[in-house]
């Protein structure tokens, strides 16, 4: 398909420019990510009422063109860079037209770089419940330029838009809002004729954010330093000097084209609502009652298509296992690769829920409210109120949780989330907590309400989200940025969901993560297949052989001698070899050989550690039936005849697995996130270092 135009959509945060995309591009969307940053590159394909077809970029959304954040400087940065693949032909500037004066700032600018540009006025039906009146002629003589009004949520005025898009002036025509050049004449004159730029206004911007942007050379980098000095230019002074002036442009615009009926004494619903869902003691408390539907749901909901997905894999697995002959090549396609795309697969119904919430709240304008009212309290240990979510949703799967924390616009912020949130007990724990729990804790109440176990499966949830403040905490002094931590946020007005971005944002989220996380999981999870299936010499020969002997055919039935033959293979594999190699570091631990394998074979997922066990201990490897791993565990033997799981190896096990990062997915998302591998290497470093100091205490405390 033949791309004609280029278009870029820019407005403010919650002005419905995520809507218009969608409503423009439908499903032929492609998500990636801009080159050298982490946020959402989002395009798509719009067919033109002339036949011809429109690139649709969905720029992330700003309040102005001084960034606040790295991936809001991305906006300049596709504007100005000519050498930029995604440098639109045309910008579609969208306002929500019930609170214009804080949108007009950015078309202003926007206007000022003279790209062709269009107004689509948003949410004019919202404007309308609020006797707000545009003059929508005048609107567009005074800017001169297209204006469109719209109703992206009701998809109303696309079509006018289209047409619009597809009969724009291929040449700015807008007029200039503000006199960009008394703002530094000498320094927009001077770096105009050194850099090359006609345009004024981008001559200023690069004085302002020449430090980040990547199209410049490093030489002209410097030589724009040197000209700030040499012109004493102060950024901050003329910003403030630049914004007044546009102000004034906005308010007599305001003047002349909108007009607003005053009731004086009347509130918003939105108001209304707000007095109770941000009220300083009950927002709290049905704030944690949302999140505890959430965490709820997540579990509950999908528990059934998980099972489904898990049955399938199975009885895939199984069937092949069948089908095709057996030896090494079924084994890796079967095992290796289908094993591998199983753990991916099965994350899908989680990511989806998750999402599906997260774009509710979204949506209806409870998110901004949430994180509002977390800012200051999250703040003070190094996080971001909009930290909340990704942690809460920790509890189900760490890896939906990174993905969500592209909303967090300000770098640090974000990083410590990304990096303590999965010290956050998930479900994929629970396998490995309860197994071990009902090893060596008693079955019995406290104050004859509060089961033992429970209270010990509770502490350890407890215990992670603790765990998870006080890194956090520590980070905050670790970790050095440049930029500020500015908590803009605008509250919306509350709104219905919309269901098909819901839809859009569940399908999105689960594409992402099986196409991209999923290709390292599939790749480690062969390679752990590998070491579990070979081992080093003839090993695996000789053990045939010995189990071809009449004292073990004789004596022990077919499926106690296949258990038998495949935990002695286990043992000589290279991933048993492993096990002993590693066995002098995790002894002081209180770990064996064998709790070695499944410390490494669960790093696929840290719920590998129950099948892992039951193969080891020559047993039905089924997860669900876990009083047999239990019984074989709590009658194993040392050497020595002591017994292996002691309460002091059972918690020392818990220590390790609630701190390291046992798990393929959330290494894969994490370095998908920051496109670095230093992070999730330092991630690993950090909480594998965390996790042996805490099982080693453990250990020798309850020894």
């Amino acid at each position: 398909m033949n791309i004609d135009l280029k278009v870029a959509l820019v407005g403010n945060p919650n002005t419905g420019k995520s809507t218009l995309f969608n409503v423009l591009t439908g499903l032929n969307q492609k998500i990636g990510n801009f080159p050298g940053v982490t946020v959402d590159k989002k395009t798509g394909i719009c067919d033109l009422p002339d036949g011809r077809h429109a690139q649709i970029i969905d720029l992330p959304g700003t309040y102005s063109l001084y960034p606040k954040s790295r991936d809001e400087s991305i906006v300049f940065s596709v504007l100005a860079d000519r050498s930029n693949a995604l440098r639109p032909d045309l910008v579609v500037v969208i306002l929500d037209a019930s609170n214009l004066k804080r949108n007009l700032l950015l078309y202003t600018q926007v206007a000022d770089l003279k790209i062709p540009v269009i107004v689509a006025l948003n949410m004019m039906d919202l404007a309308k419940k609020s006797d707000i009146s545009i003059d929508v002629d005048a609107f567009a003589q005074k800017l001169g330029v297209p204006v469109v009004p719209i109703s992206a949520r009701k998809i109303e005025g696309i079509d006018k838009l289209k047409q619009a898009i597809a009969f724009a002036n291929k040449i700015a025509l807008q007029e200039d809002t503000i006199d960009v050049e008394a703002l530094a004449p000498q320094l927009i004159a001077q770096i105009g004729k050194e850099i090359e730029v006609e345009n004024p206004y981008f001559a200023l911007q690069l004085a302002h954010q020449h430090e980040t942007l990547t199209f410049l050379t490093p030489s002209q980098s410097d030589r724009i330093e040197e000209l700030e000095h040499e012109f004493s230019f102060h950024s901050q002074k003329a910003q403030a000097s630049e914004t007044i002036a546009r102000y004034n442009f906005i308010n007599d615009l305001l003047y002349d084209t909108v007009t607003k009926k005053e009731t004086a004494h009347d509130q918003t619903i939105s108001n209304k609502i707000d007095k109770i869902l941000t009220h300083k003691t009950f927002g709290f408390i049905i704030f944690f009652a949302i999140l505890l539907f959430i965490f709820q749901s997540i579990f509950a909901w999908s528990a059934y298509p998980m099972q489904l997905i898990a049955d399938f894999f199975v009885w895939l697995q199984s069937s092949l296992h069948s089908l095709l002959p057996s030896g090494p090549a079924t084994s890796l396609i079967v095992d290796g690769v289908l094993g591998g795309l199983s753990g991916v697969m099965v994350f899908i119904p989680q990511i989806a829920i998750l999402f599906g919430f997260i774009s509710i709240l979204e949506d209806t304008g409870y998110m901004s409210r949430v994180t509002f009212m977390m800012d200051r309290i999250m703040r003070k240990v190094g996080l971001n109120g909009k930290s909340v979510v990704p942690l809460i949703g920790g509890f189900a799967c760490a890896v939906p949780s990174i993905m969500s924390t592209r909303n967090i616009e300000n770098w640090k912020d974000r990083m410590i989330t990304i990096m303590v949130t999965p010290l956050v007990t998930c479900s994929a724990r629970l396998p490995v907590y309860t197994l071990l729990i009902a090893l060596v804790v008693p079955d019995r109440n406290v104050w004859w309400i509060f089961n033992m176990k429970g209270l010990a499966l509770t502490g350890m949830y407890l215990f992670s989200l603790v765990s998870a403040v006080t890194v956090a905490f520590v980070m905050k002094f670790i970790l050095k940025a440049r930029e500020r931590g500015y908590f803009i946020m605008e509250l919306p007005v509350y709104r219905m969901p919309r269901w098909k971005n819901v839809g859009h944002s569940m399908y999105d989220r689960a594409k992402a993560f099986v196409l991209q996380a999923g290709k390292v999981i599939i790749a480690v999870s062969v390679i752990l297949w590998v070491l579990a299936s070979y081992g080093p010499g003839d090993r695996f020969q000789r053990i045939e052989e010995k189990y071809k002997q009449p004292q073990y055919t004789q004596h022990l039935n077919a499926v106690d001698l296949n258990h038998a033959i495949a935990s002695e293979k286990l043992e000589n594999s290279y991933a048993g070899a492993l096990g002993h190699a590693i066995e002098p570091v995790i002894r002081p631990l209180g770990f064996d050989w064998k709790i070695g394998i499944a410390l490494i074979t669960s790093f696929a997922a840290r719920e590998v550690f129950v099948g892992t066990m039951a193969t080891i201990y020559s047993v039905d490897g089924d997860a669900e039936k876990m009083e047999s791993v239990q019984q074989k565990m709590h009658t194993a033997k040392n050497p020595d005849g002591t017994p292996v799981f002691t309460a002091a190896v059972a918690f020392s096990l818990m220590m390790f697995y609630a701190f390291a990062m046992q798990c393929a997915s959330t290494v894969a998302v994490v370095y998908r996130e920051t496109k670095n591998w230093r992070w999730p290497a330092a991630q690993f470093a950090y909480m594998t270092g965390l996790a042996y100091v805490a099982s080693f205490i453990t250990y020798h405390l309850l020894r």
